[in-house]
């Protein structure tokens, strides 16, 4: 309830649910910009579930005095969730929720789709095909995936890319992005473990092969 208090203060609406049964229906009647769990409450298998039926962003905050290790904020990446917070600032994380919320806001698109090979993003769609073959993605690695479409042959840094789309100042592991990379590969890519389409360049980052 006070995160609800704090967030309400900043101008926001928000609903606050404690069942998963309670989360679907909220998410199916609300249409949410944005989703908050208790990365110590949540049930992690039903994320992908609640992603297909609203693609936003879902904040993993971990409440308590128990601090996040790197093994359990890697685990959430995994899972789907795009931002885990352990600090107890309340107005950080209205901050930080702040500046993902303003990047979603809709923009003029002079492009409708990208394409690199046989890989195909249509943006209309929100839809990624390989050989003719619908790729399911997560919110963040369409974003990552559009990030390298857009600029082909481009080596993009870890730290410029995270702050593509995740946002300047948000305080994320360079590794995140590697675990990011890691399942975008596993979807797209022929043989991952010699990927094609993203390239790994020594010392910098990533870029797309175009």
């Amino acid at each position: 309830q006070s995160l609800k208090k704090a967030f309400e203060a900043s101008g926001y609406q928000s609903t606050v649910v404690t069942t998963e049964s309670a989360a679907y229906a909220a998410a199916r009647t609300s249409v949410p910009s944005l989703i908050i769990v208790d990365r110590q409450q949540r049930t992690l298998a039903n994320l992908r579930q609640l992603q297909t039926l609203v693609a936003v962003p879902i904040v993993a905050v971990q409440e308590g005095t128990v601090p996040c290790t790197e093994d359990d904020c890697i685990q959430d990446y995994d899972q789907g969730i795009d931002l885990v917070i352990c600090s107890q600032n309340t107005r950080e994380l209205v901050a930080r929720v702040r500046a993902i919320l303003r990047r979603r806001e809709p923009r003029l698109e002079s492009t409708t789709y990208y394409s690199a090979g046989a890989l195909r993003m249509d943006l209309d769609r929100h839809e990624v095909t390989v050989n003719g073959r619908l790729v399911d993605l997560t919110p963040k690695e369409f974003q990552i995936l559009r990030q390298f479409l857009e600029s082909p042959s481009r080596a993009f840094s870890r730290q410029e890319m995270l702050n593509r789309v995740w946002g300047d100042g948000f305080a994320l592991e360079e590794h995140a992005l590697d675990v990011h990379i890691h399942s975008l590969r596993q979807k797209i890519e022929a043989d991952p473990a010699t990927p094609k389409i993203i390239v790994t360049v020594r010392g910098i980052g990533y870029k797309l092969r175009a």
